[in-house]
């Protein structure tokens, strides 16, 4: 074989005279009679061959016969001569000034038509062809980029933490089933019957007892595995940069993250990252509706509870009798939030006003009340539409009230959402999301990113509770610490105080770009008795948490340090590195939206005795034979 000197993106003018050898895919070919062009692609870039029968460099018999049978996506290898391109430059390509006339010509490897051209500058193929046929699709140049992408981030951390003293240990893929949340992937015990592994859903216990083992500062870029359906930022097998450290709290771990954010932002698209700012949980519900609140774009929400009370509107009224008697910011009290949306009375027709409340009913809440504010007889902003009556009669009072949002101006929108404070403030949320992209207020992914609005999201509830249960869980999981000045308040809690125990502050903490959290950490418990209370309040008895616990509890009894750490998704960086909202887009290997792949056919049966050896029978009949 013909073994290549350079790649099909390294040859320049200085190669002009030079004798090269290259190897790579034919892209494109074109038939000019005495004269076949041919691009030849590798991961590198593309480089024009020329095949001219005239010319004394190619005079080997038989070479322009070989060559009128290429097509695209053969595999060649090529000898020839690098002169100026005749034809003239093509700007578009990094190696358009020069071509090669080829002396010596080699097929490697002939291919059947392929179902789609791995090309770029043509309508994609639909991606359930492409998945089935990945190793096709990732010859795209966009992919190849999001490999090398991945490569680099991958580069990137490992030379940071490096610098700065962590270890990167592997921890276990076969794990023990805990109740971390998400559903588990579960493996079963050839030796043991009866008996499972759990594919880990993240190293969290481990990297904790790397902590106890006085390893100090650990990093791994590790696989992690949660049973969820998939969606546009999530998948069922990902990858995660998971880390910890010693002998610190929440100031030093933002001050490390942040110092990796600046580092790979740099590193991967030339840009400096500012000084990151801090929200408090409670300040992104309030004013966004959602923990990871995308700053782009205003639409604040604005709590109207105290003025809404003074109105004549019903559902105002019996939103607020739900839980008065509640604190303040509990989930059961009732409010009435608004969003002032400039220029929606033009751009937001009834028909998608209607929508947002078929929008709202779907996370529990009645509906949206709407007013659009008008310009009057008089020259002065009216209100009219939906609930204005309403709100006429104090009307001076409203617009007072609208000045902390910019005014009531004319042209705007005003979108009211009343209920409990956790369905309203879920609900507005979502409807902020929703009316940002209707109005044009959400930029487009891009590779040059940006704005890249980072935020650190902290003060987390540590609990919450679960709609189906009715049972507390951990909000980002059972191992979190309470904030240092909650400890008195989680100490004193029961589970049957309600109040109490919703109003405890974790020391958790999410760094959030641009509306999508992109790490997610905590400062841990290291104190068995505490780890035992939080296990107590999420309904484990002492049995059942023995059971499952009983290694980390052992462990915490020997002189566990403080300790906190972080996950990072970096499947979500690359997206943003890449310019893409489809987490599909930057894995190599990707699963559907229900969870198959396309490519090997899995998740496939397995035979009765294969099943057997490991001791499980399936249950499951097809449709086609019951």
């Amino acid at each position: 074989m013909l073994r290549r000197t350079v790649t099909c993106g390294q040859i320049r003018e200085s190669h002009v005279g030079q004798s090269v050898t290259l190897n790579g895919w034919v892209n494109s070919y074109r038939d000019h009679g005495n004269l076949i062009f041919i691009d030849l692609r590798d991961r590198y870039g593309l480089t024009q061959l020329v095949f001219d029968k005239e010319d004394a460099g190619v005079a080997q018999a038989g070479i322009m016969d070989v060559a009128d049978k290429l097509r695209s996506e053969d595999v060649i290898a090529v000898q020839g001569l690098v002169r100026v391109r005749i034809g003239g430059e093509n700007p578009k390509l990094e190696t358009g000034k020069v071509e090669v006339v080829v002396g010596k010509l080699e097929v490697l490897n002939k291919t059947a038509n392929p179902p789609f051209q791995p090309d770029d500058n043509t309508a994609l193929a639909n991606e359930e062809l492409r998945l089935t046929h990945r190793y096709i699709d990732l010859r795209r140049p966009s992919m190849q980029k999001v490999l090398t992408a991945r490569h680099k981030v991958y580069k990137a951390t490992r030379g940071y933490f490096d610098e700065h003293g962590f270890t990167e240990v592997e921890t276990p893929i076969l794990y023990k089933s805990t109740p971390e949340g998400a559903r588990e992937f579960i493996v079963p015990c050839r030796n043991v019957p009866g008996t499972f592994y759990a594919l880990p859903q993240s190293p969290q216990l481990f990297k904790q007892i790397l902590m106890v083992a006085g390893v100090d500062r650990y990093m791994q870029i590790c696989r992690c595995f949660r049973d969820e359906d998939p969606r546009a930022d999530r998948q069922p097998e990902f990858t995660q940069i998971d880390l910890e450290m010693s002998f610190v709290r929440r100031e030093h771990i933002i001050e490390m993250m942040e110092g990796f954010v600046r580092r790979l932002w740099k590193d991967m698209c030339g840009y400096e990252v500012p000084a990151v700012r801090v929200m408090g949980y409670r300040e992104a519900m309030e004013d966004y509706g959602i923990d990871r609140p995308d700053t782009r774009y205003g639409l604040k929400i604005k709590d109207i509870s105290g003025f809404a009370a003074r109105t004549e509107f019903k559902v105002f009224k019996d939103a607020l009798e739900k839980g008065k008697d509640r604190p303040a910011f509990n989930s059961k009290r009732g409010v009435v939030k608004m969003i002032r949306v400039p220029g929606g009375a033009e751009k937001l027709t009834r028909k998608i006003t209607d929508g947002y409340s078929d929008l709202v009913k779907g996370f529990g809440a009645g509906g949206v009340a709407v007013v659009k504010v008008i310009k009057g007889e008089d020259g002065q902003p009216r209100l009219d539409t939906g609930i204005a009556k309403f709100l006429e009669p104090l009307k001076a009072e409203f617009m007072s009230e609208l000045e902390s949002l910019g005014g009531g101006q004319v042209g705007d929108t005003l979108l009211f959402v009343a209920d409990a404070y956790a369905i309203a403030t879920k609900s507005i949320g979502e409807l902020r999301s929703k009316v940002a992209r209707d109005m044009g207020l959400v930029p487009k992914p891009g590779a040059e990113g940006g704005p890249w609005n980072f935020l650190w999201v902290v003060d987390f509830p540590m609990f919450e509770k679960n709609k189906e249960t009715g049972k507390w869980v951990a909000m980002h999981h059972p191992f979190t610490s309470p904030r240092d000045d909650q400890m008195d308040a989680f100490l004193r809690a029961d589970v049957e105080d309600d109040d109490t125990i919703e109003a405890i502050v974790s020391a958790g903490y999410d760094i959030v770009l641009n509306g999508q959290e992109i790490a997610g950490g905590s400062v841990r418990i290291h104190d068995g008795a505490l780890q035992s209370k939080v296990f107590r309040l999420l309904g484990l008895t002492p049995e059942s948490a023995k059971e499952k616990f009983s290694f980390l509890l052992e462990a915490l009894s020997f002189g566990a340090p403080p300790h906190a750490g972080i996950a990072f998704g970096l499947d979500r960086l690359v997206m943003n590195f890449v310019g893409t909202d489809n987490i599909r887009d930057v894995i190599a290997f990707p699963k559907t939206q229900i969870g198959a792949d396309l490519m090997t056919k899995a998740p496939s049966a397995v035979p009765e005795k294969n099943q057997s050896e490991v001791h499980i029978k399936s249950t499951w009949v097809p449709a086609e034979k019951k």
